[in-house]
């Protein structure tokens, strides 16, 4: 009789790729009062947005980059 052979196979589920990007860092590079969150006060060279984990849509991100009033209140940090 001859003996069938199991094979073990493991069955690993695939670990989905992560689509979280790394988190962008902004520097205020003229001072203003954030109506869109408290109406918090952002000085020149502070981090952007306070906490810095701080979720901010890319919508208003990009209005704070060039605003429609023509001037830009935050620059983007190069990553060191």
């Amino acid at each position: 009789m001859a003996e069938a052979k199991k094979t073990a196979t493991k069955t690993t589920e695939e670990t989905p790729k992560s689509t979280e990007t790394k988190t962008k860092k902004y520097e205020v590079i003229r001072a203003f009062t954030d109506a869109q969150d408290n109406y918090k006060e952002y000085e020149i060279n502070n981090i952007y947005p306070n906490p810095a984990n701080k979720k901010v849509s890319e919508e208003r991100i990009q209005e704070l980059l060039s605003h429609p009033n023509g001037k830009s209140y935050i620059k983007e940090l190069e990553e060191n």
